[in-house]
C-alpha cells in the first residue's frame, strides 16, 4: 500500500463508506479497462475494500479496516 493515497483512490473509499453499496453498483460505476484507472481491482487487492453478505446478486462492498486507515490518512492531507 503506498503511503500517501492517490487522490482517486480517495474517492473511491469515499463514495463505498458514503452508504451501503451493491457489488454491481460499484462496477458499474468504477470498473475500468483502462490500465491507468483501475481503482477497483487496485482496492480489492490491496485489501482496502471487501465483499460481504447478501446473495450473489446482492453482496455488499464495504470498507476494510485498512481501507478506513487509508482514508483516514487521505482526508487528512486533503486538509493541509
Amino acid at each position: 500500500m503506498s503511503a500517501s493515497p492517490d487522490l482517486i483512490m480517495i474517492q473511491f473509499l469515499e463514495w463505498v463508506a458514503a452508504r451501503p453499496r451493491r457489488r454491481e453498483d460499484v462496477l458499474d460505476a468504477w470498473q475500468s479497462s483502462c490500465p491507468r484507472f483501475p481503482v477497483w481491482e487496485d482496492a480489492r487487492a490491496e485489501g482496502l475494500v471487501r465483499q460481504c453478505g447478501g446473495e450473489v446478486g446482492e453482496r455488499r462492498v464495504e470498507l476494510t479496516e485498512r481501507g478506513r486507515a487509508m482514508l483516514g490518512r487521505g482526508s487528512a492531507l486533503n486538509r493541509r
